[in-house]
């Protein structure tokens, strides 16, 4: 089995805690802020601890239309969160799962970088293709500007 993965780090003014919390309400602002990416998110099991199930209806943005995850980790002290991607379109019929690792890191300047690393489990020796990576860094990237942009638009939420 192969694998392959990206990261992502996009700086932030704001705190890793304030970062950490705003990110933590991604299944409901998600769909609000980049709706051509997130339809909607759906918890099925659980309550947002480990072991989770949720369901991503991805939209028109995105060549998927489903992806099933479970969370695997949730650090809320060390501002980290790791969960994968186990079925659903969006491993492209080549990939056994798709493994997410959230951390948010403080800065030495009060505010923060989101970082994300993104690992491609492969069936076989058949990988994404770099243009498929390309375009899952951006997104990845446009998200978290979105999602911090809407607390910043709602602090008294955060």
């Amino acid at each position: 089995m192969t694998s392959v993965s990206i990261e992502v780090e996009v700086p932030s003014s704001f705190s890793a805690d304030k970062v950490f919390k705003v990110f933590s309400d991604f299944d409901n602002i998600a769909p609000k802020v980049c709706p051509e990416v997130f339809k909607s998110i759906e918890t099925t099991e659980g309550n947002g601890d480990v072991g989770t199930i949720k369901i991503f209806t991805f939209g028109d943005a995105v060549p998927f239309t489903s992806g099933k995850y479970k969370v695997d980790a949730v650090d809320a002290s060390n501002f980290s969160y790791t969960y994968s991607f186990f079925e659903g379109d969006n491993l492209m019929g080549i990939l056994d799962s798709i493994t997410n690792h959230v951390k948010i890191v403080p800065s030495a300047d009060g505010g923060s970088i989101f970082k994300q690393t993104v690992t491609y489990n492969c069936k076989g020796n058949e990988k994404p293709s770099e243009e498929v990576l390309k375009i899952e860094k951006e997104i990845y990237e446009k998200t978290f500007k979105a999602i911090e942009a809407y607390g910043v638009a709602h602090p008294e939420s955060y």
